[in-house]
C-alpha cells in the first residue's frame, strides 16, 4: 500500500488536533473544576443536574414560606400569651373583690377601671398586625378585625401556606374562634373554618357552597318571619336559645366570648354586684383554657414547620451532594490526565516530524 504525503499530513493533523482538543478540555476542567460544563459533555448527567437545580430553587422558596409562616405563628402565640396574662390579672382582681371582706363600692369601682383597661388591651391584641397584615382577621388581613364593641369583622378563613410538595399548613387562627369562641366544639379548640382554595376547582366549589348557605339562611329567615306573623311560639321549641350580653346577641355555643366576660365583670364591679362577680370567675377560667388550647394548636403547627425545615435542609444537602457527584471533576484525576495528554502531544509532535518528508524548499535554504 502506497502511503502518499497527503495521507501522512492528514493523519498527523488529525492526531495533533485530537491531542490539543483533549488538552483544551482537560485544561477547562482544571480551571472550572467541573466535569460537565455543557450538555454535550454528558447528556444524562446534565439532565439530572438541571432537574436537581430546579429542585434546589423550589426548596429555597419552601424555606422562605416556612420562615414567614413560623414568624406569623410565633407572633400569634406571643400575642395570645400576653392576652392570657391580662385574663389572669382580671381573674385575680375579680377573685379579690368577690372574696375580700374589706372590698366596698368604691374599691370595686377602682378595679372596674382596670378591668376596662384590660378589655381595651384585649381588643388591641385582637387587632395586632405583622407587617401590613392583621393576624386575627382570617382571609381579610387588610381590615381591622375587631371594633371596640368586640364585634368581629373578619372571616373564618385559614391561610394555607405551601411548605413542601403537596403539603400545606395553616399559618393563622381566625379571631372569632379565639376571642369570641364562635364555632368551637366541646373541646373548645376544634372549629369550622374556611380552608383556602388550592385550585380553581376548589374555589368554584367553595363559592357554590357559600351561595347555597346564603340561600338556606334566607329560607330560614323567611320561615322565621312567617312564624312571627302567626301565633306566638313557645320559646322552649327554639333549637337554640339566644343569649343577650351587653349590647350583643349570640347563639349558645361551647366557646367563650372573652370580650363579653370582661364586660360582665366590669359591669358587676361598677354595680357592686358581688354574686355576679363570683359568677364571672368560671367563664374567665373557660376563656383562659380556650386560649391555652389554641396556643397548643399553634405550637403543634410550629413543630410541624420545624420538622419540615429540617427535612428541607437535609434534602438540600443531599441534592447538592448529588449535583457535585455528577458535575464536579476529580482534581487528581484531571491533573493526571493533563500530564498524560501532554506527554502524548509531545510524542505526537516528535514523531510527526519524522513522518513528513522534507520538501524542495528545505534544500533551497
Amino acid at each position: 500500500m502506497r502511503v502518499a504525503d497527503k495521507m501522512v499530513f492528514e493523519q498527523v493533523n488529525r492526531n495533533v488536533g485530537k491531542n490539543r482538543s483533549d488538552m483544551a478540555e482537560l485544561q477547562n476542567q482544571a480551571a472550572t473544576q467541573k466535569r460537565v460544563t455543557k450538555p454535550s459533555d454528558d447528556p444524562v448527567a446534565a439532565t439530572r443536574v438541571l432537574a436537581s437545580r430546579i429542585e434546589l430553587q423550589g426548596s429555597k422558596q419552601y424555606q422562605k414560606n416556612l420562615a414567614y409562616a413560623k414568624s406569623f405563628l410565633e407572633f400569634t402565640d406571643q400575642s395570645l400569651d400576653e392576652l392570657t396574662g391580662h385574663l389572669v390579672r382580671a381573674k385575680e382582681l375579680a377573685l379579690n373583690q368577690a372574696s375580700d371582706a374589706s372590698a366596698n363600692d368604691q374599691s370595686r369601682r377602682v378595679v372596674a377601671e382596670e378591668i376596662g383597661q384590660i378589655y381595651r388591651q384585649a381588643v388591641q391584641i385582637g387587632n395586632r398586625k405583622l407587617g401590613e397584615r392583621y393576624i386575627f382577621g382570617g382571609f381579610n388581613t387588610t381590615q381591622t378585625p375587631f371594633d371596640y364593641g368586640g364585634h368581629y369583622k373578619g372571616d373564618q378563613g385559614e391561610m394555607q401556606i405551601h411548605v413542601d410538595k403537596e403539603q400545606f399548613i395553616a399559618m393563622n387562627v381566625p379571631g372569632d374562634a379565639v376571642f369570641t369562641g364562635q364555632g368551637l366544639s366541646r373541646d373548645s379548640i376544634t372549629y369550622e373554618s374556611q380552608v383556602q382554595a388550592l385550585s380553581t376547582e376548589q374555589l368554584a366549589e367553595q363559592i357554590q357552597k357559600k351561595e347555597e348557605k346564603i340561600k338556606q339562611q334566607e329560607e330560614l329567615q323567611t320561615q322565621k318571619n312567617t312564624a312571627l306573623r302567626g301565633p306566638a311560639s313557645n320559646t322552649w321549641d327554639r333549637p337554640e336559645q339566644e343569649l343577650s350580653i351587653g349590647n350583643t346577641a349570640q347563639t349558645s355555643q361551647y366557646g367563650t366570648n372573652i370580650f363579653d366576660v370582661l364586660r360582665k365583670i366590669e359591669v358587676a364591679l361598677k354595680s357592686n354586684d358581688k354574686e355576679s362577680i363570683q359568677d364571672a370567675l368560671e367563664p374567665i377560667d373557660d376563656a383562659i383554657s380556650q386560649i391555652v388550647l389554641t396556643r397548643s394548636t399553634i405550637g403543634s403547627r410550629v413543630m410541624v414547620l420545624d420538622n419540615s425545615m429540617e427535612s428541607l435542609l437535609k434534602g438540600k444537602v443531599d441534592t447538592q451532594a448529588l449535583i457535585s457527584q455528577l458535575e464536579d471533576a476529580d482534581a487528581f484525576e484531571v491533573i493526571s490526565d493533563i500530564n498524560k495528554t501532554e506527554n502524548t502531544l509531545q510524542a505526537t509532535l516528535s514523531t510527526s516530524g519524522k513522518l513528513i518528508q522534507k520538501s524542495l524548499m528545505d534544500f533551497v535554504r
